[in-house]
């Protein structure tokens, strides 16, 4: 049986750039691969005003409502499904979802699981029946993480959740690339920081999907743990398999350890390519 195409969905503030060099590793292994924008991002982004204009005014960057506000899960997951559909040609798909990009693959599989011969996690929220992501992010299990003090206004207040990118600091540039880029070379890490999207819907992460086990839970799935993982800490990556595990655990999780941090797509694009061509 010949493989099943391969589609790839990033995360929050990330864009199908992100994947380049993993497409490029898969494609020469004879692999058809495509790499989509999720909702709010890439092409589908816009910027605030507030970051570009000119005098800058700093005040404006944490109440400037977000012209994302107003892209939720269900935008979101309807987006994929779209783009599920033409990946596969009404054929199924994997589809291997990074960080945030997970939440909307749950709901997506939720809806057309036949369209999905297997879902990938790669340190990605997969969140359990009618639980919104942002639970996992404000859990304990996350504690440590640095994507939160990165932020510069309060997501409920403005919709989205917000990186000054612009920023002059050095030592929040440093932050930045630790919370995702701990081991990506300086230069690759500088270029990716410049290629991110300011805002991320707010509402994605608000956003909860009912799990069925003829729906969801009936699809093969890897999960993808990174231990050096600073946005997204080990012990939620791994409370998520576990959850998910118990809730239909004739169909349990396959687990491949990678030790990256929050973006392995960029520092081993060889290994991730490696483990999602292996799938079949």
């Amino acid at each position: 049986m010949a493989a099943t195409p391969l589609l790839f969905l990033h995360g929050y503030w990330h864009g199908s750039w992100c994947w380049s060099e993993v497409i490029a590793e898969v494609t020469a292994a004879g692999r058809q691969a495509t790499a989509v924008d999720m909702a709010g991002h890439g092409l589908h982004a816009r910027r605030p005003e507030c970051l570009s204009r000119r005098p800058f005014d700093p005040g404006a960057v944490g109440t400037e409502v977000s012209p994302v506000a107003g892209v939720g899960l269900d935008e979101a997951a309807d987006l994929l499904v779209s783009q599920i559909r033409r990946a596969g040609r009404r054929g199924p798909v994997t589809v291997v979802a990074h960080s945030m990009g997970g939440t909307v693959l749950t709901r997506a599989a939720q809806q057309v699981p036949e369209l999905v011969a297997h879902m990938v996690y790669l340190t990605a929220l997969m969140p359990a029946s009618d639980v919104p992501a942002l639970t996992y992010l404000r859990s304990a299990d996350n504690e440590g993480e640095l994507v939160g003090p990165s932020l510069r206004a309060d997501p409920a207040v403005i919709g989205a959740l917000r990186f000054d990118l612009a920023s002059e600091d050095a030592d929040y540039r440093r932050q930045l690339r630790r919370a995702f880029l701990g081991d990506v070379t300086p230069v690759v890490a500088d270029a990716s920081l410049g290629l991110l999207s300011p805002d991320a819907p707010f509402g994605i992460a608000l956003g909860a999907t009912t799990l069925t086990r003829d729906g969801w839970g009936s699809i093969p799935r890897t999960y993808v743990t990174c231990a050096q993982d600073m946005a997204l800490r080990p012990a939620v990556q791994h409370r998520c398999i576990a959850e998910a595990d118990a809730a239909f655990p004739d169909n349990p999780t396959s687990v491949v350890a990678l030790d990256a941090a929050h973006s392995p797509f960029l520092s081993m694009p060889n290994q991730v390519a490696a483990i999602v061509t292996a799938l079949g």
